[in-house]
């Protein structure tokens, strides 16, 4: 629904009472999807089994949502059991506000309900930093942390990604989802505006470069109305081709729900990932809005799957899920990708689902616990 919704959104020019009219129509349809998902049959606890590989790793997987609420990371393993092998697990780092002269009594818990600004809530990294600690150690080595809390737009974002490592060393991965261009989002973020151009990013990455991070950068490839050319893509290559030793997963290939996969997209992605200057760039296929694209029908389909097979190291699979309530919500993004994962050798298909998650976390979590304890020395009398 919703991408039908996208491509009436950016195909067409349309009266602000038809815009306005539009959101209304978008923000009830997410209240019904949302419904939809956690309703879904086959909501149960998974059963545990003797299951030697996992169907899957999620490189993408929130926590908590728009207003910091969610569920616990116990009871994530309650829900999963041994069908997901390891999960990069964050919150997200803005705040939905529920402003009482905007929203009244009508409880806002996503950012499309309400017309009230986002803000950025450093708090979310204290919470998934206890929300690790209190699982046992055999859950703990398959969770992956991430630091969420911080201004993209603010050059003092790199400090707190220090300050959060060394306040709770041992635990955190990388950062990110964090978000410079995102549709709706964007404008509704209390302050200044993130940029590709802005040096508080280019901060944010030589220290992830140093620390040895996992980045997860959401940017979307273009805006809602297309031009001749992703309005966003050149300057993301910029940024990235800049910081060469910094570990990046691109989220979402950059597409998102109104932002539709141009006709040139795969070559796009072809094109960046074929050139030696993005080595140092993943990207993943997490949401479920973006599996919709990508098996749309049979030549899509097919045509990521060429994609992926040329390619098959640089693609990592995540649910994107926020706060799931049961098994089929949060695998939902797994199962709309069926046509593809059956159009992929299966040497591909594992390291998409499963081996390139392990490489990219594996070769991160020594680096950062390094880099912890060479700090953490230096300022002990």
């Amino acid at each position: 629904m919703t991408k039908r919704i996208g491509k009436w959104f950016t195909e067409r020019p349309c009266s602000t009472a038809a815009w306005i009219g539009l959101c209304l129509f978008g923000w009830l349809a997410q209240i019904v999807l949302a419904t939809e998902e956690n309703d879904a049959p086959g909501a149960v606890e998974p059963v545990a089994s003797e299951r030697s590989v996992p169907l899957f790793n999620d490189a993408h997987f929130h926590l908590l949502n728009y207003v910091q609420h969610g569920i616990s990371a116990r009871d994530y393993f309650k829900l999963v059991g041994d069908r997901v092998g390891r999960v990069a697990m964050f919150g997200i780092p803005l705040q939905q506000k529920w402003d009482y002269f905007v929203s009244g009594d009508r409880v806002p818990n996503y950012y499309l309900l309400s017309d009230a600004a986002l803000y950025y809530y450093s708090f979310v990294d204290a919470v998934i930093a206890m929300e690790y600690l209190s699982l046992s150690d055999a859950q703990k080595a398959r969770v992956d942390p991430m630091i969420t809390g911080f201004n993209p737009t603010d050059m003092y974002a790199s400090d707190h990604i220090r300050r959060v490592l060394l306040t709770f060393p041992g635990v955190f991965s990388g950062i990110g989802e964090f978000s410079v261009h995102k549709e709706f989002v964007s404008s509704k973020i209390a302050g200044h505006t993130a940029s590709l151009r802005n040096p508080a990013l280019d901060r944010i990455l030589e220290a992830v470069a140093e620390i040895g991070l996992v980045a997860i950068l959401h940017c979307d490839i273009d805006t809602v109305r297309k031009g001749e050319r992703p309005a966003h893509y050149d300057n993301l290559l910029r940024l990235l081709a800049a910081h060469p030793n910094a570990s990046v997963i691109w989220a979402h290939t950059g597409l998102g729900r109104f932002v539709a996969p141009a006709e040139q997209h795969l070559a796009l992605l072809d094109e960046m990932l074929s050139d030696a200057r993005y080595d140092h760039v993943m990207l993943d296929i997490s949401w479920d809005e973006v599996a919709e694209y990508v098996v749309h029908d049979d030549a899509t389909a097919t045509a990521w799957a060429t994609l992926l097979e040329k390619h098959p190291t640089r693609f990592l699979f995540g649910t994107d899920s926020v706060a799931p309530l049961n098994w089929a919500g949060y695998a939902k993004t797994h199962t709309v990708y069926q046509p593809l994962w059956e159009r992929l050798e299966p040497a591909t298909r594992a390291q998409t689902e499963r081996l390139n998650y392990e490489r990219v976390f594996d070769a991160a979590a020594p680096k950062v616990r390094a880099w912890e304890r060479d700090q953490l020395a230096g300022a002990s009398p």
